[in-house]
């Protein structure tokens, strides 16, 4: 009788987890997530200049990293697009924070605008990836951590102002700017962390995954 072919369990091979953010772009991303998390920290002036100020480094710091390992990325299709436009948009945006007057109502606008378009333009990637890359879940949570933020920022009213008396005994005033600015700096602490975990994860994932397979 004939022999039947036997397959061999080499030739059956899982496929190898390709991420479409590199670990170091990510660890990149985190750098000035930190360090202005650390600013805001360190500074008792929450004003609506600060705000603008740090909001415009963080957008163009973010949207110039984004873009320049997007178009260095051997990836493409809709994966890419996303990346191009994320980057982008956050230029534009931290290019009119930097450029534009101070006022607490454009202040709201550009980091509502900022964190709606590039927060769900994350989690969609994220969304879309997942299954097929290791970072799909690092650009979910970064996106919802986003989009969490301008939910935050719009729940804050512009007018807000509650007189307190500090340890001291100096009558002082809560403010929305003071507020909203502190959330920013609450978001970027949680968002400078995050990146720095994931990216040094992600780093060794592609070894392991070659070696299971």
């Amino acid at each position: 009788m004939a022999e039947l072919p036997v397959h061999r369990e080499s030739t059956l091979r899982r496929p190898r987890l390709v991420p479409v953010t590199s670990w170091y772009a990510i660890l990149a991303r985190a750098i000035p997530a930190a360090a202005l998390a650390i600013v805001v920290t360190l500074s008792a002036d929450h004003s609506v200049s600060v705000g603008m100020l740090t909001l415009g480094l963080f957008a163009v710091a973010t949207g110039a990293i984004v873009l320049a390992f997007v178009l260095r990325s051997p990836v493409r299709g809709i994966e890419r697009g996303i990346g191009i436009m994320q980057g982008a948009i956050a230029l534009l945006v931290g290019i009119a924070s930097l450029a534009s007057p101070h006022s607490l109502s454009l202040f709201i606008l550009l980091l509502t605008v900022f964190a709606v378009v590039t927060g769900f333009l994350e989690l969609y990637l994220g969304l879309r990836v997942r299954k097929s890359s290791t970072a799909g879940r690092d650009h979910i949570f970064v996106g919802a951590l986003t989009v969490l933020l301008a939910l935050v920022v719009l729940l804050i009213p512009a007018d807000f102002v509650q007189p307190f008396t500090g340890p001291d005994g100096v009558a002082r005033e809560l403010t929305a700017s003071i507020i909203i600015v502190g959330v920013l700096g609450a978001y970027w602490a949680i968002l400078g962390v995050y990146l720095v975990i994931a990216g040094l994860s992600l780093k060794s994932v592609p070894k392991k995954v070659e070696a299971t397979a």
